[in-house]
């Protein structure tokens, strides 16, 4: 079965930074694009960034270039989302998802598995 799972997240000052881990497993992520999206309360759920896996392209949401960086260790079949500069505003549980096809990256009708989500609370 195909599972992932996130870590990382937690309680971090304004300004702060945190590092996302989503573990892959279950299948080859070959051909997929990964996806990172949050879900504050009362809001919908939006996307924060993506990378194809084989070719390492990325995307991101206007809201957080330039603070967010994602990567993936393909010995480690686990994607990150390095997040700098922390504003309340990210306060959200975070979701990381794959994608079989590269269509609706930025969507999440898009995606074909999804984590359980790991919180993240931006505070001082």
């Amino acid at each position: 079965q195909v599972q992932l799972v996130e870590s990382g997240g937690g309680l971090v000052q304004p300004g702060g930074s945190l590092r996302l881990a989503c573990a892959a497993s279950g299948r080859s992520f070959d051909g997929y694009a990964m996806g990172w999206f949050r879900q504050a309360p009362g809001k919908e759920r939006e996307f924060v960034g993506a990378i194809r896996w084989s070719r390492g392209n990325k995307d991101y949401a206007d809201s957080v270039k330039g603070r967010f960086r994602i990567s993936r260790d393909a010995a480690k079949n686990t994607v990150y989302l390095q997040m700098d500069s922390l504003k309340p505003e990210d306060t959200a549980v975070y979701y990381c998802a794959a994608a079989a096809t590269y269509g609706l990256i930025q969507s999440t009708r898009g995606y074909d598995y999804w984590g359980q989500g790991t919180q993240v609370t931006v505070s001082s």
